[in-house]
């Protein structure tokens, strides 16, 4: 019975209740999150700015913010504000903050299913770049972590994109955001689309084509964390796509 199957928690998982934001507690939650992931990213820039003696204006953090150890550092401290917040909204419900957002590890099946789709949707879009004859990386952050690695900030650049950033997003998207609203009047399939774009705003500094990416990404990733209730599934998936993308534009030339 699939009550009694790890591999397919009762659908019940999701289902109205008390202990869980519903959609618009959810999305304003949601919002103060994503405010207290910034104020925490640009939180360590204003804290370099001030450690260096630098006025403390608009030029000042531009210059600092674009440097690449800066830039790992403002990324990892995005994630305790963002975990911070979360613990505190779920904490208001009286809810428990592993079950809230799901953190149990996965199947083993269900990640080798997860790396699979995920590895075939990559290469898709990699076929289509080079159809395109566009770059499959944005030239910006090809730049940036070639700076990085000539700089002697791989390691933090590695820990910022592979570690911290799947941890700060996931946990907002596939594990907050996911779980109120696929227990609103949206539902899973609603949850799984709306929270997906919610992800892709978060990374506007792209293009079009690379959001159009990232949307069907953040798709498979919402799928996934509702096929094997599991946010550790969507973390381990997008700290792997993370990773190799670092790994061979810094050492494989793209």
């Amino acid at each position: 019975m699939d009550t009694l199957n790890p591999d397919h928690p009762p659908l019940i998982e999701t289902s109205a209740s008390p202990r869980v934001w519903r959609f618009w507690g959810t999305a304003l939650w949601g919002l103060v999150i994503f405010v207290a992931m910034f104020v925490g990213q640009i939180g360590a820039i204003v804290l370099l700015v001030a450690q260096r003696g630098l006025p403390m204006d608009l030029a000042s953090l531009q210059l600092v913010g674009h440097e690449p150890q800066a830039l790992a550092l403002s990324v990892i401290m995005g994630l305790p504000a963002t975990l911070a917040v979360v613990w505190l909204a779920i904490r208001i419900k009286k809810a428990s903050f592993a079950d809230y957002l799901a953190l149990h590890w996965p199947p083993w099946k269900q990640l080798l299913f997860g790396a699979v789709g995920l590895i075939l949707i990559v290469l898709v879009w990699e076929t289509m770049s080079r159809a395109l004859g566009r770059e499959a990386t944005p030239g910006f952050m090809t730049d940036l972590l070639k700076s990085g690695r000539d700089k002697g900030a791989a390691l933090m650049l590695l820990v910022a994109f592979a570690v911290a950033a799947p941890m700060s997003e996931e946990v907002l998207a596939r594990g907050f955001l996911y779980r109120g609203w696929s227990a609103s009047f949206l539902r899973v399939p609603g949850a799984i689309i709306l929270s997906s774009l919610v992800w892709t705003i978060v990374h506007l500094q792209y293009d079009m084509y690379f959001l159009a990416e990232v949307f069907t990404i953040g798709a498979w990733f919402g799928y996934m964390r509702y096929r094997a209730n599991s946010l550790w599934l969507t973390v381990v998936l997008h700290a792997l796509n993370n990773l190799t993308a670092v790994v061979l534009t810094m050492w494989l030339g793209g």
